[in-house]
């Protein structure tokens, strides 16, 4: 079996130096993330009934420091997707991830927020589906260890702090990513995507009222 994801793939993200890692990265890596934009793109689009677009990670304001992790995100805007809830694959050295985010340059935050509160949306969720407030960092919890107490205390920081985020999806250990072949992996990230659609369409009817251009 030929897994999808290698150590090789992984191991971009041990490498020394900006130059070096973003030549690792756009050679081992990089080509996924366009392939999987494009697969993505055209299921996201079926499903929605929208024209979805996908945004691979430059990382061209980096300077200095290389960057941790690197993904491919998901919107139907063509122009970018920070301002919207959108999907992402992306890759730590630890973990691939398979999320829908709302983070802090979406100007809809408090009232998809209130909507989610009200909704009780994300306790329906499989309990091994991980939220997150910060989508900068690696770790996120588990539903079911967070509890509805945690799980709203997320929703009251996206509703009333600026910087707040929200992340949810799934994780896949490093180890069960070089377990699974290319159809294996499309497999997990088109059930993830799917259990994550009813939420995602819930917070686009409050983001279409903030009147983001496209």
């Amino acid at each position: 079996m030929n897994s999808y994801w290698t150590e090789q793939d992984f191991d971009v993200f041990e490498t020394e130096g900006l130059e070096a890692r973003m030549e690792a990265l756009t050679t081992y890596v990089r080509p996924k993330f366009e392939q999987l934009g494009q697969d993505f793109s055209a299921y996201f689009s079926g499903e929605t009934g929208d024209e979805f677009f996908p945004h691979v990670a430059k990382h061209m304001r980096r300077t200095v420091n290389p960057p941790n992790d690197s993904w491919v995100a998901f919107a139907p805007y063509k122009r970018g997707y920070k301002a919207v809830p959108h999907f992402q694959i992306g890759l730590w050295k630890s973990h691939v991830f398979v999320i829908l985010a709302v983070i802090y340059e979406a100007p809809g935050k408090p009232e998809m927020a209130s909507k989610l509160i009200k909704l009780d949306a994300l306790n329906e969720l499989p309990k091994n589906f991980v939220l997150s407030g910060d989508h900068m960092k690696p770790d996120a919890d588990e539903i079911e260890s967070l509890g509805e107490e945690g799980i709203e205390k997320l929703l009251i920081r996206l509703r009333d702090v600026k910087k707040g985020e929200l992340v949810i999806g799934r994780h896949l250990p490093k180890a069960d990513a070089l377990s699974l072949d290319k159809n294996g992996f499309y497999a997990f990230t088109e059930e993830t995507f799917r259990d994550l659609l009813p939420i995602y369409r819930n917070l686009l009817e409050v983001n279409e009222k903030t009147a983001v251009p496209r």
